[in-house]
């Protein structure tokens, strides 16, 4: 991963971004030595978003289980039939 200060980004933007749009990997900025911000392309952090809202998902179907707020296919079905007619 690049490590870019904050002073580089603000000086050669265009640059940064170009290479960004590139190479895909994300670029660390770092304010006063200390990690600030991540910039990633639009492509990756929209990817990580539609992963995070699968895992979110699946987080809350395993918490359902656990804590049997589940339904048989039976009640399923009769719990969706006034969907499905």
């Amino acid at each position: 991963m690049r490590i870019e200060i904050v002073t580089t980004l603000k000086r050669q933007a265009t640059k940064i971004l170009a290479d960004l749009h590139e190479s895909k990997d994300p670029i660390l900025i770092t304010e006063h030595g200390k990690p600030s911000a991540y910039l990633v392309d639009v492509e990756s952090f929209e990817l990580m978003q539609n992963r995070m809202r699968i895992l979110e998902g699946i987080a809350r179907g395993e918490r359902a289980l656990l804590e049997k707020l589940t339904y048989t296919q039976e009640q399923a079905k009769d719990k969706m039939k006034k969907w499905l007619s």
